[in-house]
């Protein structure tokens, strides 16, 4: 499978701000620096305004400001050639038509011309997740002229592991798993440190030691020191 992203265009769609880093970070940087991929993250959601019970974008102006200065930070950290930022409402994506995120989609894939996109998993507690992977799966809908020939989903952490256990169907089970390095998991930790809105200490899912165990965890699952896990969508050769 790498051999066949070898330079390749590929289109990160994620929900929030740090979102382009945790499931599939390390992985990122592998292909940006080892197969000379051409990398474009779009982050769909402003991602702080949850934090209120109602929406106030003018009550974060300062924390969104900030928010879009650690997004910098983080890309130069993992080494994505753009980043596209938008400002869909944090955690209320099912109040917004979601057509108008599919035409978001449709609008970045006109502009930037990938052959692969990798999204979240479907399977997820948060609402914007399972949005973002309903509009890319949309947006690609597999036509003669489609240019998007792989799609890959990959895990949240702090929001894929949290889905209840009987809901099987939406379980991450992964079936392609890429092998990193230990450099490639300290630039993701390193992006994820970026983001003064959204890290956590141990043991949070997103503090620095676990997405070293998460890393381990799955490289042991494949015989590797570290590795990240994804789930193939479609692979049309």
């Amino acid at each position: 499978m790498l051999e066949s992203l070898r330079n390749k265009r590929i289109l990160v769609v994620v929900a929030h701000p740090d979102d382009e880093l945790l499931g599939l970070g390390a992985t990122m940087h592998k292909l940006i620096h080892e197969y000379s991929c051409v990398i474009r993250a779009v982050i769909l959601g402003e991602g702080i305004t949850s934090r209120s019970e109602k929406r106030d974008p003018e009550k974060w102006q300062n924390e969104l400001k900030i928010h879009r200065m650690n997004i910098e930070s983080a890309r130069k950290a993992i080494g994505y050639d753009s980043v596209g930022v938008y400002d869909f409402p944090d955690n209320r994506f099912d109040t917004v038509a979601l057509l108008d995120i599919i035409k978001t989609v449709e609008k970045e894939k006109q502009q930037f011309h990938p052959e692969v996109i990798f999204t979240h998993h479907r399977g997820d507690v948060n609402i914007d997740h399972q949005r973002t992977f309903e509009a890319v799966i949309t947006a690609c809908r597999p036509l003669e002229e489609e240019k998007v020939k792989i799609i890959i989903s990959f895990e949240t952490p702090s929001g894929t592991e949290w889905i209840a256990p009987s809901d099987h169907a939406k379980q991450f089970i992964p079936n392609l798993f890429f092998e990193v390095s230990e450099e490639a998991v300290n630039a993701k930790i390193k992006g994820m440190e970026s983001y003064e809105f959204e890290k956590r200490a141990y043991p949070h899912p997103r503090s620095p030691e676990a997405l070293r165990i998460q890393a381990q965890r799955w490289g042991v699952v494949v015989g590797k020191s570290f590795a990240e896990a994804f789930s193939i969508v479609r692979v049309v050769e």
